[in-house]
């Protein structure tokens, strides 16, 4: 079995059929699915998703995207939200300097703020970044300094400096269908180096759907066409990576183990 660490369930394209998307995930072996926040005024929508599927989990936390329409939200509503027993991470929060859709220093003020809160909920913080490696770099050694914190690197497509320090810190390395791309070589061979213990897979659904899927609209069940590729890398079984995968999942995420053993003692 799978997890789809990263994915967005509340956009249009997978909201509005839903109950087949959970369905063809379920079917296709990932029977664990994290709905990703792009905005604390969503989060209604989020949690409304966790509680109707049993295998769903949610995240709090403003896009860098979406940093200059809430770039005001506290550590402490942020936290708040988060007590929610399926809440398993704070984010997706970070820096996008390649779009640049919100002003550099709110992105960056906005990813201060929920790096705060993962420490303060003891929840992991889910981490965007694209062409910010430096930068990125220096605020997340900056703030372990101060008081460390669990974290993924999701949709890895990073250069290998800031791979290397997010393992040093301790963080997990999460890879999407970008790893699948024929021209991924150099990211394929970060995953080759990563620790066996750091790797995720995800989809970032409904973006950025791996071969043989490209272009179409992407979802969890596809996910496996990701595991696949990271178990050839890797030089592993398809079901071996897919065990060894679910069971760093499971340990990012607290919460997540909590309900898996709930589901196991059941």
């Amino acid at each position: 079995m799978l997890v789809d660490t990263h994915c967005h369930l509340d956009y249009p394209d997978l909201f509005a059929q839903i109950d087949a998307v959970v369905a063809r995930a379920e079917t296709a072996g990932v029977d664990r699915l994290v709905t990703i926040s792009t905005h604390v005024a969503r989060h209604a929508r989020y949690r409304e998703l966790a509680e109707r599927f049993p295998n769903v989990f949610w995240t709090i936390g403003t896009h860098p995207h979406n940093a200059a329409e809430e770039p005001d939200t506290t550590v402490d509503e942020i936290v708040a939200l988060s007590h929610h027993p399926k809440c398993v991470a704070i984010g997706e929060a970070g820096l996008d300097y390649h779009y640049d859709k919100s002003p550099r220093d709110i992105q960056r003020r906005v990813f201060r703020t929920q790096i705060e809160a993962a420490r303060d909920s003891c929840l992991p913080l889910v981490i965007h970044a694209r062409d910010a490696d430096l930068e990125m770099i220096d605020i997340l050694t900056q703030e372990h300094a101060k008081g460390a914190f669990s974290a993924i690197l999701h949709c890895f497509s990073s250069g290998a400096e800031l791979a290397r320090v997010g393992i040093e810190l301790g963080f997990y390395l999460s890879f999407s269908g970008i790893i699948t791309f024929k021209r991924s070589d150099e990211l394929r061979a970060i995953a080759t180096a990563a620790p066996l213990d750091r790797l995720l897979v995800e989809t970032d659904a409904p973006y950025l759907a791996p071969e043989p899927y490209r272009g179409k609209t992407n979802e969890p069940a596809f996910v496996t066409k990701t595991a696949e590729v990271l178990a050839s890398a890797r030089g592993l079984a398809p079901d071996e990576l897919a065990a060894l995968t679910t069971a760093n999942a499971v340990r990012v995420f607290p919460r997540m183990a909590a309900f898996t053993q709930s589901a196991a003692a059941a």
